[in-house]
């Protein structure tokens, strides 16, 4: 096997860093999420006052019928390796921190009755959200760009 630096890698192929590829994983997974969630009929179940618990019992947290069962439910989630339907395994999976996970799986933040599609829109906006990076990557951007007129 012939060994190449990244330089020379990236000179006949396109070259991605760690990161960028694990925000891309993260938001085709969440896209993803969002379609089944679409697609779902019948109701859906949220978590109820993610909030007043203890870490260590919010990742425990399930509820049949809920996003995350919906999301298990998937062989192709399973296969990517979601190792069940609760909450920690959940956001280890779409990468997601405690404040993401409470807005898009805590009934607080919807009315009673609440439907797969308008979840599947808070996961679509959740996805869609750039990061810090990626906001900054864009002010340099425009920075350069300006700087070169």
């Amino acid at each position: 096997m012939e060994q190449r630096t990244i330089a020379e890698v990236a000179k006949s192929a396109q070259v991605f860093s760690t990161a960028e590829t694990a925000r891309a994983q993260r938001r085709e997974r969440l896209e993803r999420l969002a379609r089944l969630l679409e697609e779902h009929d019948g109701p859906v179940q949220m978590l109820t006052q993610i909030e007043y618990l203890r870490r260590p019992e919010r990742l425990l947290l399930r509820r049949d019928g809920s996003p995350l069962t919906i999301a298990y439910k998937d062989p192709v989630f399973r296969a990517q390796g979601l190792a069940g339907d609760r909450l920690g395994e959940a956001m280890a999976f779409f990468a997601l921190d405690d404040r993401e996970a409470h807005h898009l799986f805590c009934d607080c933040h919807y009315r009673t009755g609440v439907s797969s599609q308008v979840i599947a829109a808070q996961v679509r906006s959740v996805a869609q959200r750039p990061t810090i990076g990626e906001v900054w990557q864009k002010v340099r951007g425009a920075i350069g760009r300006f700087l070169t007129r």
